[in-house]
């Protein structure tokens, strides 16, 4: 049986079917050869009806609809230039200056999507500028980026805390130690990058500028404040954080900055719901394939014949790292942990790892594969949003993808790097 599934839904991802087409196909073959026949096909329905059910899962739409409205308005070029008034001037300051901003609007978007268009739109036409060249620019893009899957708020880190049933606002505080890691090993990098090709630097912005910056950034840079201090004041649960954020959203970029007008509101919730819809049937079609893989013991065999139960937690570990890691290079994100997710749950059971640090390696993993070579999803973001081809995208991404494979070792190394935060708030 596990054989039947697995070869159709290769079959059909190399017809070019879309993954929804696959996952439900196989789905539908467990469950005939299980149930010997579709007489009971209302169960999997209702697994699938089930899987869209938790009103966690309300916070996804919120806040791709809030980074859709900062996108649109003036929020993400207000953080770029504090950040860059800041950094721009010293070496490698502006690939930094990069780097820190997919950082920052990824604390408030969680989309790795939506920080590729908003930073790197107006940032790699000055990286080109300064010096660097192409393939650099756009690898830091596109893997900085992946920072925002990190930093929360975290689209892949409510996906998981739905499918385990892990603590979404742990997971959220969790995130960001490893978040600020990456960013200064990428820091470390870029600064190397610049010194060794010899960039030239930016002219330094004095301290009236950076005044200027930062005040007209005071108020994007209060989507962090109502997200984090929200949620771990007690105000918020991350759901109605999210809610919190596109009201904060529409009331700035609609308001206050006035780069919005109603005529806009429609291609927005056009673009939000099209996005939603397509994370939602991805989620209620995963969740019935779960069920059937999980119901069949599939996982178990699989743990079993691998041999990864008795490898102990550090081996669990690794395997969780390079199962991922492998699958996101060919396969959507948010697939990957919605099938992936239930498998090694025995495992990470029965060796007693803490779900939370398991939750932040798989959103990690999920980072790397979406923008490591042949189809990680940020990729052909990429070359839809600056008309590159598909090797030059791809060029600069060696160093990158090694910083973050490297910084997947130092967690597994040094759990409290993801932990410590985490225990502080909550334990």
């Amino acid at each position: 049986m596990t054989t039947i599934m697995v070869t159709t839904m290769i079959a059909l991802l190399l017809l070019g079917f879309p993954m929804m087409i696959p996952l439900i196909t196989a789905a539908v073959i467990g469950f005939y050869m299980m149930f010997n026949g579709l007489g009971q096909m209302d169960t999997l329905i209702q697994q699938m009806m089930a899987g869209i059910r938790p009103a966690s899962l309300i916070a996804v739409p919120m806040f791709i609809l809030a980074a859709d409205i900062m996108t649109r308005g003036q929020s993400a070029e207000r953080l770029i230039n504090m950040v860059m008034s800041f950094i721009g001037h010293v070496k490698g300051g502006l690939a930094v200056s990069t780097a820190a901003s997919c950082t920052l609007f990824g604390a408030v978007s969680g989309s790795t999507q939506a920080t590729v268009v908003a930073v790197g739109s107006p940032l790699r036409p000055k990286m080109l500028k300064a010096g660097y060249s192409d393939s650099f620019t756009l690898a830091l893009i596109i893997n900085a980026s992946d920072i925002a899957f990190l930093i929360p708020p975290s689209i892949g880190m409510i996906i998981y805390g739905v499918i385990s049933g892990t603590s979404i606002a742990e997971l959220f505080i969790a995130g960001i130690g490893p978040g600020l890691l990456i960013l200064l090993m990428f820091s470390i990098y870029c600064v190397i990058y610049a010194t060794v090709r010899n960039v030239p630097t930016e002219p330094k912005s004095g301290w009236g500028e950076r005044f200027s910056a930062v005040r007209l950034a005071l108020w994007p840079l209060g989507f962090p404040v109502i997200i984090v201090g929200g949620i771990y004041g007690g105000v918020f649960s991350p759901t109605e954080a999210a809610a919190a954020c596109v009201l904060y959203a529409i009331f700035l970029e609609f308001l206050i900055f006035r780069s919005l007008k109603v005529n806009d509101i429609y291609a927005i919730a056009k673009s939000t719901g099209l996005i939603t819809a397509v994370v939602f049937i991805l989620v209620a079609v995963g969740n019935g394939f779960s069920w059937i893989i999980s119901f069949a013991q599939i996982p178990q065999e699989l743990l079993q014949a691998a041999g990864i139960n008795e490898a102990g937690p550090t081996g669990v570990l690794i395997a969780i790292c390079i199962a991922f890691f492998v699958a996101c290079m060919f396969v959507d994100p948010i697939v990957v942990i919605l099938v992936l997710t239930p498998i090694f749950a025995p495992a990470v059971e029965a060796t007693g790892l803490d779900p939370v640090l398991v939750g932040i390696l798989i959103t990690l993993q999920v980072a790397i594969g979406s923008a490591t070579p042949p189809f990680g999803c940020d990729i052909f973001t990429a070359i839809a949003i600056f008309k590159r081809p598909y090797l030059d995208v791809i060029k600069g991404t060696p160093p990158f993808i090694f910083i973050l494979v490297l910084a997947a070792a130092l967690l597994i190394m040094f759990p409290q790097i993801a932990l410590f935060l985490r225990d502080l708030a909550f334990r």
